[in-house]
């Protein structure tokens, strides 16, 4: 702290250079705090207390391949289990499916447990009572409705592919929920009325409410255990852990996201590295004054290391508030329904983002510091760089 206006008065020595620097590593440092954020939410967040109590049962082999029906009585008698609820993905065509903004997720579900399973969800009971009465009845979360200025009693057209035909909903509740809600929820009976009978009696995925959350791993082992010998054997986890599963049919997200900070982090280091050598150089003949007024190599190597920190952490803070104001956006998209719940200022997040930062700040000066704290007086006041 003793030498920190010192430090502070050299990073703004060039202050051309300096706000170059810094606007580069913010911009590098946002995509950086997306991957992060991604990552963290993905992979390391701990869920909701509501979506704690809930997983998530599909078949084994693929979430495309479906499972039984009678499965469910099994699954309902298992010790811990409060409801099981039906749920199958829909797919769809609304209006033109080229249009990124016409694709949401599309539920066929019953409409009797919907409200129970998902207990944050919250809708006026008029609207509940109307929707479990009609069974072309439909409700939309409030995103999706803001996003298609859908009102309650609006007529909703989707064209099947997955369960072939012509299909007209009646918006019968809009719902809130604590997280994005660009998902439609619709009787399943009203689909099944149109399948063939071989179709019938099959599900995509089973969702399990529990009683407790330190039960979920017992559960989850116990409802795999029943269909281990069967033919459609099944796999029971979080609907975290679903749900970073169903964006993996898009590849491996890990390595994805792992890939991409990585290089970003190289490019900084360059970035941050060919400026701290071009500052040193040009203070040689200042270092060997230093030198001659007492400060110790040692000294030296720490105002160089905090000059070129203190460049990259401004540059990591601001490139962390405007990845926030990305994940604003992601969260608000289409995609942010099928994202796990995160918080846009997250604490961890936002301490990786500063410290990565200040690692790449100091790890880019390392050598031009060794360099200038090791030079002797002599060659210092020669040079003439």
């Amino acid at each position: 702290m003793r030498y920190l206006p010192l430090i502070l008065k050299n990073c703004w020595r060039n202050k051309r250079r300096t706000s170059l620097t810094i606007v580069s590593i913010g911009v590098s440092m946002c995509l950086l705090g997306v991957m992060i954020a991604l990552f963290h939410s993905f992979y390391l967040s701990e869920p909701p207390a509501d979506e704690a109590l809930r997983l998530v049962v599909r078949n084994k082999v693929s979430l495309t391949v479906a499972i039984p029906l009678s499965y469910r009585e099994t699954i309902q008698h298992i010790p811990g289990v409060r409801e099981v609820m039906i749920a199958n993905w829909f797919q769809g065509t609304f209006r033109d499916n080229r249009d990124p903004k016409n694709q949401f997720a599309r539920f066929a579900t019953e409409p009797e447990k919907l409200f129970t399973v998902y207990s944050e969800y919250k809708i006026p009971e008029d609207q509940k009572r109307d929707f479990l009465r009609d069974r072309t009845g439909c409700v939309v979360g409030r995103n999706l409705a803001t996003a298609f200025n859908f009102k309650v009693g609006d007529k909703i057209h989707i064209v099947g592919d997955i369960y072939p035909g012509d299909y007209e909903f009646t918006i019968r509740g809009i719902f809130d929920s604590p997280r994005s809600s660009d998902v439609m929820y619709f009787n399943k009976e009203y689909v099944d009325q149109a399948l063939p009978e071989r179709r019938r009696g099959q599900v995509g995925i089973f969702y399990i409410l529990i009683d407790k959350p330190e039960n979920s791993s017992r559960i989850a082992e116990a409802v795999d255990a029943a269909f281990r010998n069967s033919t459609a054997q099944t796999k029971t986890e979080s609907e975290q852990a679903f749900t970073v599963g169903f964006l993996s049919l898009l590849g491996n997200v890990k390595m994805f996201l792992m890939a991409i900070s990585g290089a970003v982090m190289f490019t900084i280091l360059l970035v941050s590295a060919n400026t701290m050598a071009m500052s040193v150089r040009e203070r040689v003949r200042e270092v060997g004054v230093l030198k001659t007024l007492g400060f110790t190599p040692g000294t030296i190597l720490q105002l160089i290391l905090g000059e070129a920190c203190a460049i990259s952490v401004a540059g990591g803070l601001i490139g962390y508030l405007i990845s926030v104001l990305l994940m604003k956006g992601v969260a608000d998209s289409p995609f942010g329904g099928f994202l796990p719940d995160f918080h846009l200022f997250d604490i961890p997040v936002a301490l990786t983002c500063i410290g990565a930062a200040a690692a790449i700040g100091v790890l880019s000066s390392l050598v031009p510091a060794l360099g200038a704290s090791r030079i002797s007086i002599i060659d210092a006041l020669r040079s003439t760089d």
